[in-house]
């Protein structure tokens, strides 16, 4: 093991430290309290703010001599860079550090607005090691970017000290109305696919790290005693690893014979471990959310995907069948996209009985080309897309026809007028509907013909990049 991962006991003197998270999907932060127990194990002083939902104390940010931004998604990293602005307006001493998925991702634009550390999302032992470093005056102003393997460690109990209660982030709706508290884990990182748009790809290479049973349990079981009866699997796919995946549910059913949960699982592993999803279901399995993307096969093989409009169908029974409610995301907008093709999702999600299983966002997602996508590889985009945008952090591009373009930023709209109404989602799809209707040559059929769609459980705050 490298000696930048080495644990030493104590340290020389304490540092001060400030972990800062400005967005992670209306979840309690996993990213702070994972690098806390690694900092306070060593003696460093920390204080975790979750400036989603709190003000930064004027006192900790004053005395703080690391700042830590954890940035695990774009909209976490833009944010980041916002907030950075006032983080060296009350303190123009403190060592910058940001660290996460994100983080190699954006390195030079983070370099260039401030940042002195950049680390990647395998980041708890070297921020260890950044402290003990600047508790003995041993650190660079500038520290470099790991370009090798994804580091192995051992992991530690996340500390949640100081974090806001569960019960102030996202919970769990249930068809009846009435709500779960949930709290949020990882059992693994990392994932052995190489989908072309997912920002995990480059950083990752195909490499998948297997968080120890014990830890993901103690995690878990400190959650269930703040409150949770609900807890969001964070895996970037679930089943990467099925034998630790149902390990972990059968242990976790044991021990929490009440507590519910969801999961992440790609269309390719439902099907292939179709039998796993029965014990899915009997420990306490809500509902399995996939990156299903498009129901485009010529899209799904742009975007390497490994299934197929099929696929889907096929995945969609299996789960039903086991009495699992499958959420699928998708990112409708994408270059290839045509009028024909949307309005197809469209009538296939009410056809297929999913209005209720699909977050309204999920209609009006762009195709998001971050740095180092894989989607640079493909010519057609090389040449679509425009110069690099430095405060928005992503390839900004254009549809070859411009009415999709015209309807993706409507339906945005749409959706946040919604959201401020708290219309359902059957009623803001009949209005995504009709926008997307007006484009099509044949007036289609009346949206109210469809059938009642079955009611579903969902996160109170849906999935978003």
């Amino acid at each position: 093991m490298p000696n930048r991962f080495r644990l030493t006991r104590y340290t020389v003197s304490i540092v001060k430290i400030l972990l800062l998270s400005t967005y992670e999907l209306g979840r309690q932060p996993f990213g702070l309290a994972s690098p806390a127990a690694w900092l306070r194990k060593r003696g460093h002083s920390v204080n975790c703010f979750d400036l989603s939902r709190q003000s930064i104390e004027e006192a900790a940010l004053r005395d703080a001599k690391l700042v830590v931004f954890y940035v695990p998604m774009h909209t976490a990293t833009r944010l980041a860079l916002q907030w950075l602005r006032v983080i060296r307006a009350k303190n123009r001493t403190a060592h910058l550090c940001a660290c996460g998925l994100y983080a190699p991702l954006n390195g030079s634009h983070l370099r260039a607005a401030g940042f002195s550390t950049v680390l990647g999302p395998e980041f708890e032992a070297e921020l260890a090691q950044l402290a003990d470093d600047l508790a003995s005056g041993r650190v660079r102003e500038h520290s470099e970017i790991p370009e090798t393997r994804i580091p192995r460690f051992s992991f530690e109990v996340p500390d949640r000290t100081g974090l806001p209660a569960l019960r102030k982030y996202a919970h769990v709706v249930l068809p009846s109305g009435a709500h779960r508290i949930a709290g949020y884990t990882e059992a693994s990182r990392g994932c052995k696919h190489l989908c072309r748009h997912c920002p995990i790809v480059p950083v990752y290479a195909g490499q998948f790290r297997v968080v120890p049973a014990e830890i993901v349990l103690a995690d878990i079981r400190q959650q269930v005693q703040a409150g949770a009866e609900h807890i969001t699997f964070g895996d970037p796919d679930f089943f990467n690893g099925i034998t630790h995946a149902t390990r972990i549910v059968e242990m976790l059913h044991t021990q929490h014979p009440h507590l519910t949960y969801d999961v992440t699982i790609k269309v390719e592993h439902l099907l292939r471990h179709a039998d796993a999803l029965p014990t899915l279901a009997r420990t306490g399995c809500f509902f399995v959310t996939s990156a299903v993307e498009s129901l485009d096969d010529n899209v799904l093989l742009k975007l390497e995907k490994g299934h197929t409009r099929a696929d889907f169908f096929r995945a969609l029974d299996l789960c039903n069948n086991a009495a699992l409610a499958l959420q699928p995301t998708f990112v409708p907008f994408t270059p290839w996209t045509t009028r024909s093709s949307y309005f197809d999702l469209l009538e296939t999600i009410a056809d297929r009985n999913l209005i209720a299983s699909v977050p309204s966002i999920q209609l009006a997602i762009r195709l998001l080309i971050p740095s180092r996508s894989r989607l640079l590889e493909l010519p057609e985009i090389a040449t679509l897309v425009e110069e690099f945008d430095a405060e928005k952090l992503f390839y900004p591009w254009r549809h070859s026809d411009p009415a999709l373009d015209s309807l993706a930023e409507n339906i945005s709209h749409i959706v946040a007028a919604a959201e401020k109404r708290k219309e359902s989602r059957s009623e803001t799809f009949e209005r995504i509907r009709d926008a997307a209707a007006q484009l099509q040559e044949i007036p289609p059929a009346s949206f109210r013909q469809v059938g009642p769609q079955r009611p579903a459980p969902y996160l109170s705050e849906p999935w978003y990049c």
